[in-house]
């Protein structure tokens, strides 16, 4: 096994990421940073709304929409070494908190508690893991637990929809929707793609590749929110007038 394999293998591991964050000052921001995103997360999360970041790492992304309104903004992640760092970060900034906490048992957090969750790359590091669709179905179910009805799942991530459409579609009671934007270090602010419009998006994922075309150069993000009715996905606006 090469050590970029090995290495991937231990994305899911604490002692990995204590090790990477003992050596890597940061910050860093896996796949996009949030002025990309920033669009997106208007379109679906409203600024009273109690969010959680999971594998929050050293990324600036809380701290960013903290800076862009958003009042109550939970991170989590698998390292208490990073976790420790970003306290003293932001000691001075009360919405944005920080706890240790393994996305596969989120017991702490009560049923329903949050709006929504952001993951920029969590589940794709337990899918390059040991026990992959175990671990990945555990993380999904808490998930869902933790979501409110009509809570929104925000998952960015470089599986398309032959890899990824089928897990969250094991979660019966999310409608999902699919958006895309092309990955920021290449992208030089040209999106061939309308962020804010979703893709069509069948159960054989077909209608995505004769769009996309083979192998796009894109960030997949998928928009899983609560409960069964295909209409509750465009519940942002009626929620924050309330």
């Amino acid at each position: 096994m090469t050590g970029g394999a090995a290495a991937s293998q231990a994305y899911g591991e604490a002692w990995y990421w204590d090790e990477r964050y003992r050596k890597e000052a940061g910050p860093f921001d896996w796949y996009q940073k949030y002025p990309a995103l920033a669009p997106l997360l208007r379109l679906y999360l409203a600024p009273h709304h109690r969010l959680l970041l999971v594998g929050c790492g050293n990324s600036v992304f809380g701290e960013n929409m903290v800076d862009d309104g958003y009042q109550d903004v939970v991170n989590i992640d698998i390292s208490s070494v990073v976790i420790e760092q970003m306290k003293k970060k932001y000691h001075d900034k009360p919405q944005l908190k920080y706890m240790k906490m393994d996305v596969k048992d989120m017991s702490y957090f009560e049923s329903g508690s949050f709006d929504a969750v952001i993951d920029k790359g969590t589940l794709d590091s337990i899918m390059c893991g040991q026990n992959s669709q175990e671990n990945a179905t555990k993380m999904l179910e808490e998930v869902n637990r933790i979501l409110k009805e009509k809570g929104v799942y925000m998952l960015i991530t470089y599986g398309d929809p032959s890899y990824r459409l089928r897990l969250l579609k094991d979660m019966e009671n999310w409608t999902i929707k699919l958006h895309v934007i092309e990955r920021w270090e290449k992208s030089l602010n040209l999106n061939k793609w309308e962020l804010t419009k979703p893709l069509p998006l069948d159960d054989d994922s077909t209608s995505v590749v004769a769009l996309l075309g083979p192998k796009p150069d894109v960030h997949y993000i998928y928009v899983c929110v609560k409960g069964n009715d295909s209409a509750r996905a465009d519940t942002k606006a009626g929620e924050a007038a309330n």
